[in-house]
């Protein structure tokens, strides 16, 4: 089967090495374009919040591409996220697009129906393919979260402006065709002396560090948000990541599937503003802010697709957290209308804003 599926970052290279391990073909659509949310956007409901507008967009250019089936991230909660795939299922129906749809859900302790939704997915490969797969995307997945984790802090002290994210670009297309997990180990290496090599040792740290966090699709895929990690990297400050792409799916669907996900560390981290679990990553936006606010730290953005509901009741607890613990919290809510000029504005007002805090308290 011809499978294709929505970008998420650069997730998509150990995507592509999961289903090839599965017997399946995979049918990456183009990155993200105006073109993709103006497609999503026209077939979607008008409520419909940007992430299932751009994957819906995503999930058609890839049938255009010549996909017959779709591979959906399902979940559950009160997160509108558990019914994107049933939805975009009858949309994709209705617009006469024959496809299979598969929507990877693990329910909570359901190890039992996790089974069954992994024999649904099983294409025509042997055990040995199928083992080579896995192993080739998580290791890819794992290269891909420490090499842009390093590339945050390197943006900030480049030599020549974007030369960071040239090179991942080029390095990752690289890592895209490897077929050894040797391989995928060089060109972790390789890559990341490639990235010390642009640090421009003349260039004095700013010291200025950022925390990000919010829904998480929006936080990890670059065109939905307006690619706020270059932009903050390019104004001289660290960005520090909240959402790990291979923790969340070591937690959200191996831990799940056998019952082992706990939210306790969570929960601690809340008490005082938020006492239980509100879907999404809403509980996860509390609890981040204050680990963050605890730290080391300048500053705090939160970025959420508009009418997100667990991401609205995190921004309404956001400015008691910001007030308790002394630090400046931006929220940035994002739709298909948001504009490149007016959100670079207010990320240069926020940077100068912390600026001028730092430079008082020196």
């Amino acid at each position: 089967m011809k499978v294709t599926f929505p970008h998420m970052g650069y997730a998509y290279i150990a995507i592509e090495a999961l289903l090839s391990g599965l017997g399946h073909e995979p049918i990456t659509p183009p990155p993200g374009t105006r073109n993709t949310l103006e497609l999503g956007t026209r077939y979607s409901p008008e409520e419909a919040c940007l992430p299932f507008k751009t994957i819906l967009g995503n999930m058609l250019e890839g049938i255009e591409l010549g996909a017959d089936g779709v591979l959906m991230l399902g979940g559950w909660g009160p997160c509108r996220l558990g019914y994107y795939g049933e939805i975009q299922r009858i949309i994709l129906l209705d617009l006469g697009k024959q496809v299979e749809f598969v929507t990877l859900e693990v329910p909570e302790g359901g190890l039992p129906k996790a089974l069954g939704l992994a024999r649904r997915i099983l294409g025509p490969t042997d055990v040995k393919e199928l083992w080579l797969g896995c192993r080739l995307a998580w290791a890819k997945m794992n290269a891909i979260d420490e090499l842009e984790n390093l590339a945050l802090k390197v943006r900030p002290r480049e030599k020549d402006h974007g030369a960071t994210s040239c090179l991942l670009a080029r390095e990752f297309q690289r890592l895209r065709g490897a077929a050894t997990i040797k391989d995928i180990r060089a060109i972790h290496q390789e890559t990341g002396q490639g990235l010390l090599d642009l640090v421009d040792r003349r260039k004095p740290p700013t010291g200025m560090r950022i925390g990000v966090l919010g829904e998480i699709y929006t936080v990890v895929e670059p065109f939905v948000n307006l690619r706020l990690e270059e932009r903050l990297g390019y104004l001289g400050v660290e960005v520090v990541r909240t959402i790990s792409l291979p923790k969340w799916v070591e937690e959200h669907i191996f831990q799940n599937a056998f019952g082992f996900y706990t939210r306790r560390e969570l929960l601690r981290s809340a008490a005082g503003y938020l006492s239980g679990f509100i879907g999404g990553h809403g509980l996860e936006s509390i609890a981040r802010s204050v680990d963050l606010a605890q730290g080391s730290v300048d500053g705090i953005i939160h970025i959420f697709p508009l009418a997100c509901m667990p991401e609205v009741v995190a921004q309404g607890i956001l400015p008691q957290i910001s007030q308790d613990k002394d630090v400046p919290i931006l929220s940035l809510v994002v739709d298909e209308h948001a504009g490149e000029a007016g959100f670079q504005t207010r990320l240069e007002a926020f940077v100068d804003l912390l600026q001028r805090r730092v430079r008082v308290c020196q």
